[in-house]
C-alpha cells in the first residue's frame, strides 16, 4: 500500500538528505531559501520514490490538518497567558487543535517555531505580539493563513489583526485623567517600536495635548518589564517630582512602578494607570486603574479573522471593545 503523506515527506527528506521543512517549502513552491542543487535532490527523490507532493497543496487548500500553531510572546505574562486560554477554547470549539509555542519575544526562537509549524503543515498561525523576523517574511509568502493578535504585523500593518484600538484606548485614558483632575502625567515604557505601544503613546499625546499637557516620557533598561518599570519610575520621580499620574504601557510595568512608589515615602503619591488589565489585578491590584482588555472575547475573534482569510474576504482589524477599570 501507498505510504502515508507523513511517511512519504520524511522518506523523501532522507532519501535527499534534508530536512521535512525543506521539502514542505520546496513542494509548496517556497524555493528562494534552497540551493539549485539542493531543489534538484529533492525532486529527484520524488519522482523516484514515486511521492505526489500535490497531496500536500491539497491539504494545505483543504484545511485537512486541525493543527494551528499559536505563537505568543510571554507566557509568563499573565495578559499573555489569558489571550491563549481564550484562543485555545476557540479553536478546540471550532474543531482545531492548538500548538502553543513561546517566542520569549526573540527573532531567533520565532522564526524556530515558524519553520516548526511549517513542516508540521499547520493549517493556520495565529502571531500574539510578533517581532520582526526573517522566517516571519517568508511565513507571509507562503499563503499559510497569519492572524496577528494585540499588535499589528510587524512588516504589513494591513494584515488581519485582533486586539484592540491602541489609540484609543490612549485617548480615553488621557480623558479619564483629567477628568480627575491629573495634569502632570509621567508615562512609562519599554520598547515603542511596535504598534501597541507607539499607538497607545500617541493616543495619549494628542489626548493630553488637547489640554495644552506635555507628556513626560520615561524608560530603562532592565531584565524584563517589572524592573523597567521600577527603573524608569524612580527616573520619572527624580525628573518631575511633582508626577500625579503614572502611566504605564503595560500591567508589568506598573506593578514595577507600583513598587518605586512604595519605596520613595513621600506625602502624597501618584496615581497608577495602565493598559492590559490581566485577570491578576483584582487579586494583587486593587490601586491600579487599568485599560482592560476583554481577552476572553479575542479567541472567537481570531477564529473569525481565519475564516475570513480562508473565505476570500479582505484583509481588516478584528476590533474587541476595551474597558476603562477606574479604582
Amino acid at each position: 500500500m501507498p505510504a502515508s503523506k507523513e511517511t512519504s515527506i520524511r522518506a523523501v527528506a532522507r532519501a535527499a538528505d534534508v530536512s521535512v521543512a525543506t521539502v514542505s517549502r520546496i513542494v509548496n513552491g517556497i524555493r528562494d531559501r534552497a540551493a539549485p542543487e539542493t531543489i534538484a535532490r529533492v525532486e529527484a527523490a520524488i519522482k523516484a520514490l514515486d511521492y505526489r507532493p500535490q497531496s500536500v497543496g491539497r491539504a494545505l487548500r483543504q484545511r485537512e490538518s486541525r493543527i494551528v500553531g499559536v505563537l505568543v510572546a510571554n507566557l509568563s505574562n499573565p495578559a499573555m497567558a489569558a489571550i491563549a486560554a481564550s484562543i485555545e477554547v476557540a479553536l478546540r470549539t471550532s474543531g482545531y487543535v492548538m500548538a502553543l509555542c513561546d517566542t520569549h519575544e526573540d527573532p531567533e526562537i520565532q522564526d524556530e517555531y515558524l519553520r516548526e509549524m511549517e513542516a508540521q503543515l499547520a493549517s493556520a498561525i495565529v502571531m500574539v505580539v510578533a517581532v520582526h523576523s526573517p522566517g516571519l517574511d517568508l511565513a507571509r509568502k507562503s499563503g499559510r493563513p497569519l492572524v496577528f493578535v494585540s499588535r499589528r504585523d510587524p512588516g504589513d500593518p494591513a494584515a488581519p489583526f485582533v486586539g484592540i484600538n491602541d489609540e484609543e484606548a490612549g485617548h480615553a485614558v488621557a480623558a479619564c485623567c483629567l477628568e480627575r483632575g491629573w495634569r502632570q502625567p509621567s508615562v512609562l515604557h519599554a520598547s515603542i517600536q511596535y504598534s501597541a505601544g507607539a499607538l497607545r503613546l500617541k493616543g495619549l499625546r494628542d489626548g493630553f495635548a488637547r489640554a495644552g499637557i506635555e507628556i513626560a516620557t520615561f524608560t530603562a533598561d532592565g531584565r524584563h518589564h517589572m524592573e523597567i518599570g521600577y527603573l524608569a519610575a524612580r527616573k520619572a520621580f527624580s525628573a518631575f517630582p511633582g508626577t500625579d499620574v503614572m502611566i504605564a504601557l503595560s500591567d508589568l510595568l506598573a506593578y514595577g512602578a507600583y513598587r518605586a512608589v512604595n519605596e520613595r515615602h513621600a506625602p502624597t503619591t501618584p496615581a497608577l494607570f495602565s493598559f492590559d488589565g490581566n485577570p491578576l489585578n483584582d487579586w494583587i491590584g486593587p490601586w491600579l486603574n487599568s485599560v482592560r482588555v476583554p481577552h476572553e472575547k479575542l479567541g472567537p475573534q481570531v477564529v473569525e479573522a481565519l475564516e475570513g482569510i480562508v473565505t476570500g474576504q479582505p484583509p481588516r482589524a478584528y476590533f474587541v471593545p476595551f474597558e476603562l477599570t477606574r479604582r
